[in-house]
């Protein structure tokens, strides 16, 4: 009966660009960053929507959002799917969005089709995935999972000084269900790829077997304030120089184990920023990442020791905060299968690869089996307003995430 099912492509796509209208960037993607008043306001169209197609909704303290689809099984557990709604500063439309809103339109799809499964389905809208605005990234699923608790949580802070537990009662999302109070059958996540590798090899669905380890250390960089035109060289303290050198240690580190190993610092902080004063601190963030365990780790300890060694030598203070990490994941080997199968029984190209980006399945697959769905982007681009995908490309990974839900759930 369910073999010709296939998902509303035109409503699918609708329905996201409804959605990137709140928050908008300044150049056609996003800015929809963690408990901002557009947060509160995407999670109430996705709600509205959810309720219009018949799922009863729950909310945990932390803003983690569940609309349940009921199945005919009432001791059957669940299956799961979901992403985020959340994005960066600079971000794009897609990221995150596509997998929340598949979900809602598989959703759609059977209710029209009127077919029901055992299992119930959860489509998940969880919070604070980007960590843009508050440290840790995968905030709501790494606190679902017990990997932190909801002080924790409600502790994290902004640039500004602003916690997250009060913005997120302030934009009123911070439910009353414990996190972490429900078990899985199985969860499933659809996403953009955020890379170039299926679009340059022409295929339409990546299937997602394993997923890239990260450490993301948090490094503060101690100098002295002092005017760059009166200050000779050799009485400087200087913390910019130090973080410029620890930039090509990261830069040399990260080459010296390929492949398939990546390292970079996308946000560094001066302080005071001024062109004619030295910083008296610089605050920056070290992204690494690998699929092999022992080379993340050593990849770490190697630019610590590196960086050590170059404050030590200009007389610059030196502290480092882990505010990220996960270890590689490897997804559930009988799902990757129905993913695989289902892209095959669609006749969708497709091809098994290793995401490079963390993802909130990665925090579920320590408590339940998950899998990955992954579509093309152009030209591989990501956290960027310029980020695109094709209406075929969406339907073709809604499609597969609707047979191999379809699959498990019964």
């Amino acid at each position: 009966m369910t073999s010709n099912l296939h998902i509303n492509s035109d409503r699918l796509w609708q329905s996201l660009e409804d959605m990137a209208k709140i928050g908008p960037g300044v150049a056609g993607g996003n800015n929809r960053q963690a408990v901002t008043d557009a947060d509160g306001e995407a999670r109430t169209l996705f709600a509205d929507w959810c309720k219009q197609a018949g799922l009863t909704m729950a909310v945990d303290t932390v803003g983690n959002m569940f609309m349940m689809r009921p199945g005919t099984d009432p001791d059957a557990l669940p299956v799961y799917l979901g992403s985020h709604l959340d994005t960066v500063p600079a971000g794009g439309r897609y990221d995150g969005v596509l997998g929340v809103l598949a979900g809602l339109e598989l959703v759609r799809t059977l209710n029209e089709a009127d077919i029901n499964t055992r299992h119930p389905i959860v489509v998940v809208n969880w919070s604070n995935e980007e960590g843009a605005r508050f440290h840790p990234a995968m905030l709501g699923s790494g606190t679902f999972i017990g990997k932190q608790d909801q002080a924790f949580a409600y502790g994290r802070e902004d640039m500004d000084g602003k916690r997250f537990g009060d913005e997120l009662k302030r934009i009123g999302w911070a439910g009353d269900e414990a996190p972490g109070n429900r078990k899985m059958k199985s969860y499933f996540e659809l996403h953009i790829e955020q890379g170039p590798v299926l679009e340059a090899a022409g295929k339409e669905i990546g299937v997602i077997t394993h997923c890239q380890g990260m450490k993301r250390p948090q490094y503060t960089l101690t100098g002295k304030a002092v005017h760059t035109g009166s200050t000779p060289m050799h009485m400087r303290i200087n913390a910019g120089l130090a973080a410029a050198r620890i930039t090509e240690v990261v830069q040399e580190v990260a080459m010296a184990e390929q492949p398939n190993a990546v390292a970079g610092i996308g946000k560094m902080v001066y302080e005071p920023c001024s062109p004619n004063v030295l910083p008296s601190t610089v605050l920056f963030t070290i992204d690494i990442r690998t699929v092999d365990a022992a080379k993340l780790q050593r990849m770490y300890d190697t630019i610590w020791q590196r960086t050590e060694k170059i404050c030590a030598d200009l007389g610059v203070g030196c502290a480092v905060e882990e505010v990220g990490s996960f270890d590689p994941v490897t997804f559930a080997p009988e799902l990757v299968d129905i993913v695989r199968t289902s892209a095959e029984g669609l006749g969708h190209e497709h091809m098994d690869m290793v995401s490079g980006s963390g993802h909130d399945a990665c925090w579920i697959a320590e408590v339940a089996p998950a899998a990955m769905i992954m579509c093309p982007c152009v030209d591989g681009l990501s956290h960027n307003e310029a980020e695109s995908i094709s209406p075929e490309w969406a339907a073709a990974g809604a499609d597969v995430l609707l047979h191999s839900v379809l699959k498990v759930a019964g």
